[in-house]
């Protein structure tokens, strides 16, 4: 039996695949394993300093850190850049041979794993986006319901903050008792959710203040904290780019780099 230098694993929820070849890509182990059992497995059977790598998917980056404190060489692989690899009828042992060979293909693109800032980052701005959506939402229902009793609210979410204890208040207007109290619970949803996103806003900002890469970007004209703060948690060093060219190539638009 060859030493094993290459290995792709197929990570799923509860039972991974592994697939293992020697530096001749002759195949010298196939396995399937539970969560969590495959990490023994792997320090068992494949040498330290091989390579492992793993598709891009919701837990690589933590699987990936892990196998690089037990002293192996990881890399991650775009789903898009296995898919022309996969043999036959897809399944996961298929999928785990299909990443062992695309590794192994020179000019194959990698993606650079995240550290717990950088997840940590990307939580706070996927967090922020949906709370921003469900505010939109709270505002835009707020406006509607309210118009059904002939109430206009301002343009503006600043004035309609200001218009509903107002209009709570004015016992003269079209409110029934029973709407004045749901509207005070929607104004009550309203202030919740504009803490929450004051609360991560901070928080972002802190870490800006703290992260010499999103530092750095702020001096670039234009760029704001949130931006800044994205691009730093999607990019960290920047060292998988050559030149600042090959990011704008890259096609990484804002609005994914926190997915």
């Amino acid at each position: 039996m060859g030493s094993i230098t290459r290995v792709g694993v197929d990570i799923a929820k509860s039972i991974f695949h592994i697939h293992a070849v020697d530096r001749f890509s002759e195949v010298q182990w196939k396995g399937k394993y539970s969560r969590n059992k495959w990490l023994a497995a792997i320090v068992k059977k494949v040498p330290e300093g091989a390579v492992i790598a793993k598709e891009a998917c919701g837990s690589a980056n933590y699987w990936g850190r892990e196998l690089e404190k037990l002293g192996y060489q990881v890399t991650v692989i775009h789903a898009q850049f296995v898919k022309p690899y996969v043999k036959s009828n897809k399944n996961d042992a298929v999928d785990a041979e299909a990443i062992c060979e695309a590794m192994s293909r020179p000019n194959m693109r990698f993606v650079n794993l995240k550290t717990v800032r950088q997840q940590d980052v990307q939580a706070a701005h996927r967090i922020r986006d949906k709370l921003m959506m469900q505010r939109t939402a709270k505002i835009n229902q707020i406006r509607g319901l309210t118009g059904e009793y002939g109430l206009i609210a301002p343009i503006g979410a600043k004035n309609l903050r200001k218009i509903i204890p107002i209009w709570l208040e004015d016992a003269e207007n079209s409110l029934s008792p029973m709407f004045r109290e749901l509207l005070s619970g929607l104004s009550e949803d309203l202030i919740q959710l504009d803490e929450r996103l004051l609360m991560l806003d901070e928080l972002i900002q802190q870490d800006v203040q703290n992260d010499p890469v999103a530092s750095r970007l702020l001096e670039l004209r234009g760029e704001g904290i949130l931006c800044s703060s994205a691009l730093s948690s999607a990019i960290g060093d920047g060292k998988a780019y050559r030149k600042g060219r090959d990011f704008a190539a890259s096609g990484m638009p804002i609005d994914i780099m926190t997915v």
